[in-house]
């Protein structure tokens, strides 16, 4: 029998800490969160480990490491309005929502939409909407963000996005081919944007296309 808590605890430590994360709140949110809560049963001795795991329909939740990189990259402050793209499983929406923030997800998987409204309910992530469609064309009704989150990769940052963006705003993005990828911050300014490369990534292709 696995002590879930204990295997958080130790990803914490050895994962996140030992790499850099520093920031209290999103070190205190992925400890709380039940990562294996995220994953198919058949898969769930898996959620603890140094690396991303099938979520079924040829997608992952991603690895501890990049979850909490991204969600210190954000720089979020309670009650901030937050889309993100690609819900997955719903493990980084629940990591946004302990954070403080009011987050709408959406995925474009009509099966994993549904399972990730399940479990995000029963873990009792209440500032969580989901929404089914396409990630290219954003959440229109409900902008402007503080945030935008990218959690699968297109080759190019879509201008529907940033357009989604309060100026001052900032986005999280991979983009590049399936190979080749880079984490970009994007801020919204007056003029246009500021961007700024953080990381070599491995995200999965994001799908849908600009309407």
């Amino acid at each position: 029998m696995i002590d879930h808590g204990a295997a958080r605890a130790e990803m914490v430590q050895s994962q996140l800490i030992s790499r850099g994360v520093r920031e209290a709140s999103v070190l205190e949110a992925m400890r709380s969160v039940p990562r294996h809560r995220f994953i198919p049963e058949d898969n769930q001795d898996l959620a603890y480990r140094d690396g991303p795991v099938a979520i079924g329909q040829g997608q992952t939740i991603s690895q501890p490491y990049i979850v909490a990189v991204m969600s210190e990259a954000l720089r979020l402050t309670p009650g901030m309005r937050v889309l993100e793209i690609g819900t997955g499983s719903g493990y980084q929406a629940a990591v946004l929502c302990a954070l403080g923030a009011q987050v709408f997800s959406m995925e474009i998987r009509e099966g994993l939409a549904a399972r990730a409204r399940s479990v995000l309910n029963s873990v009792g992530a209440q500032d969580v909407q989901t929404h089914t469609g396409n990630g290219f064309d954003g959440l229109e009704a409900a902008m402007p963000f503080d945030r935008i989150i990218v959690t699968a990769a297109p080759s190019s940052i879509p201008s529907a996005l940033v357009e989604q963006l309060r100026v001052g705003a900032m986005m999280l993005i991979p983009v590049g081919e399936r190979r080749r990828q880079t984490l970009f911050r994007v801020e919204r300014t007056p003029e246009g944007t500021r961007q700024e490369s953080l990381l070599p990534v491995l995200f999965v292709p994001m799908t849908g296309g600009p309407a």
